[in-house]
């Protein structure tokens, strides 16, 4: 039996996200169906992240082990043959017998975008946040480099959330701003349960004055989601980079 490591990039605004439930349509799920289609087999795919409904993904991996006899090469043109135009199949190969994609990942990169405008963009619709008060991304990344290195992110975590600790090592924080665009990209060995959109909505909540600048290490400190921002909305987010 291979084990074979896919590469995908998807549109999650259509989807409850990645894992398999029964509230709708996941990506998890379209893909085990498109996979039984070509080779014939039920499979279960393990994916590197559990992506909350409406969050995008630029890579995105995962595995799968199949008798199959296509090749790996081939594989990708065969699954896009009856996947819908939200999922795209970029690259398979064969992986190692005990390679896993969820519990080899090293680290994750996402990235929040917002457009920072007056009005909205119609061809950023369910791509980006629509923040209309203007903000100030030096200000921001110097908020933001608060997050920066191995602390418990318990402040920052939604409840309903299965992981055993709540410490995280984030090793980058950039906001860029691209004309209109403000683009938050961080890094970390591992996400909590809407850890990154709690981020964001942190950093947005100060931004715009309603909560004080400075205030981020006391709100890592108290370990109280009640401390932390908002979360901020799903749209604007997308799993950017995995590592292996």
């Amino acid at each position: 039996m291979q084990n074979f490591l896919l590469t995908l990039r998807f549109d999650g605004s259509a989807f409850c996200g990645w894992q398999a439930q029964p509230n709708g349509p996941t990506v998890q799920d379209t893909l085990e169906h498109a996979i039984l289609r070509v080779t014939g087999e039920p499979v279960r795919v393990t994916g590197c992240s559990r992506t909350d409904a409406g969050v995008h993904a630029r890579e995105y991996v995962c595995n799968f082990r199949s008798d199959t006899k296509v090749p790996a090469a081939r594989l990708p043109a065969a699954l896009n043959s009856y996947l819908p135009g939200q999922i795209a199949v970029l690259g398979c190969r064969e992986a190692a017998p005990e390679f896993n994609a969820r519990f080899d990942c090293k680290a994750k990169t996402y990235r929040y975008h917002i457009h920072n405008a007056p009005e909205r963009d119609p061809f950023l619709l369910r791509r980006a946040l629509l923040e209309r008060h203007p903000l100030d991304e030096a200000l921001l990344a110097r908020e933001a480099a608060a997050f920066l290195g191995t602390h418990d992110f318990a402040s920052l975590r939604a409840a309903g959330g299965s992981a055993k600790t709540s410490v995280r090592t984030v090793s980058r924080f950039d906001v860029q701003r691209e004309g209109g665009e403000v683009h938050f990209y961080v890094r970390a060995d591992g996400f909590l349960y809407h850890m990154a959109r709690i981020m964001v909505g942190t950093l947005l909540e100060i931004a715009r004055g309603r909560l004080p600048q400075g205030s981020i290490p006391e709100i890592l400190a108290a370990r109280d989601r009640s401390r932390a921002g908002p979360t901020a909305p799903a749209e604007g987010l997308m799993l950017w980079e995995v590592e292996y």
